[in-house]
């Protein structure tokens, strides 16, 4: 492998991609970007004039018959991702697949065996579990700072469908397999197994189209989570908000002390209200505030830790924080999410 990680970027006109890519761009002399597969119909609208002399690819196939990268990142929708992941994971390349990676966990049980069965690095693109403040989180909850974790409450609320139109790749059933659960909700979901270590026992959720747009897919709605260690979770979100918008948030009860977290608190960079005991008759509060991160690119420089770590696992370092199996158990949550909903009934995954 080449001292400078050599990294092929496969979609790129993904939402995401010229995040990606320029994030990627910072990393000091450890990477290079060296070439593209264009993906999305051909279309390259996104592409940065600095890489437009670059090898450029029409299939993964011919990429990997030029051969000359270590990793790639797939930036693909649902319905094309697991088999590109299959063939680069078969040729022995390190593998960054942009989330939620596949439409369900039935979906991307092909894709983890390859990876697992060809020994490839892995990384996957829920940049969250390196955010410092969901560090902190983790720490509080590992370190039984709550006593016990009896109640969270998780929220994200973003720009509705209308802002990308209807029409977008991103709300096409059979070309997703899911709306705002499978693309965005993902990512709290996947944050709730990292931070509590725990797993999901019982879900009972509704989604489903609750704004003016008429969408094929569902645009938001609640879910009930049990956790295996009893406590509860709640989840409300959806693209409801009538502008390019977001709000997010966490609050966790223990019983010892609640937390609000506000991870996009103006600036900072998130902001945590801590209220505790009152020993003494003096009571435990405390409004903790992280620095600003003004890192461009996509995620700021939690991904480009998320990165780091990749490549670090292709030069023979463990597995990165996000893993094959990771994956699979966010998928499983939000399929039982949509399995609830349709069904109308508590899904037990225990």
């Amino acid at each position: 492998m080449a001292e400078r990680f050599r990294i092929a970027f496969i979609g790129v006109d993904h939402p995401h991609g010229s995040g990606w890519r320029e994030s990627i761009s910072l990393l000091e002399g450890q990477a290079d970007l060296v070439a593209f597969v264009k993906g999305f119909d051909n279309a390259i609208a996104s592409l940065e004039e600095k890489y437009t002399l670059l090898p450029r690819f029409n299939t993964v196939q011919e990429l990997l018959e030029w051969g000359e990268f270590d990793g790639a990142i797939v930036c693909l929708p649902n319905r094309e991702t697991i088999e590109v992941v299959i063939q680069l994971a078969n040729a022995g390349k390190a593998v960054l697949v942009e989330k939620p990676c596949a439409a369900s966990a039935s979906n991307w049980l092909p894709a983890m065996a390859a990876i697992r069965a060809n020994k490839v690095a892995f990384q996957a693109g829920y940049m969250w579990r390196y955010d410092e403040g969901a560090q902190r989180l983790k720490s509080m909850v590992l370190e039984g700072r709550f006593g016990k974790l009896v109640s969270l409450q998780m929220r994200w609320y973003t720009s509705d469908i209308a802002r990308r139109g209807p029409d977008h790749y991103l709300f096409d059933p059979k070309v997703s397999g899911g709306g705002f659960f499978n693309w965005l909700a993902c990512h709290w979901f996947d944050l709730l197994l990292y931070v509590t270590e725990s797993k999901v026992k019982n879900v009972c959720a509704r989604a489903g189209v609750f704004s003016e747009t008429n969408a094929r897919v569902e645009d938001g709605g609640s879910a009930l989570l049990e956790l295996s260690q009893g406590s509860l979770v709640n989840f409300s979100g959806g693209y409801w908000l009538p502008r390019w918008a977001g709000e997010s948030g966490w609050s966790i009860f223990g019983s010892q002390r609640w937390v609000h977290w506000n991870p996009s608190h103006p600036g900072t960079g998130g902001l945590f209200e801590i209220h505790g005991p009152q020993p003494q008759f003096i009571p435990m509060e405390e409004k903790f505030i992280m620095p600003l991160d003004n890192t461009r690119g996509y995620g700021g420089k939690k991904t480009i830790h998320l990165l780091k770590d990749w490549i670090a696992m292709a030069k023979g370092g463990p597995d990165c924080r996000n893993t094959p199996e990771s994956v699979f158990a966010t998928l499983q949550v939000i399929d039982a999410i949509y399995e609830s909903s349709r069904l109308e009934k508590m899904i037990s995954l225990s």
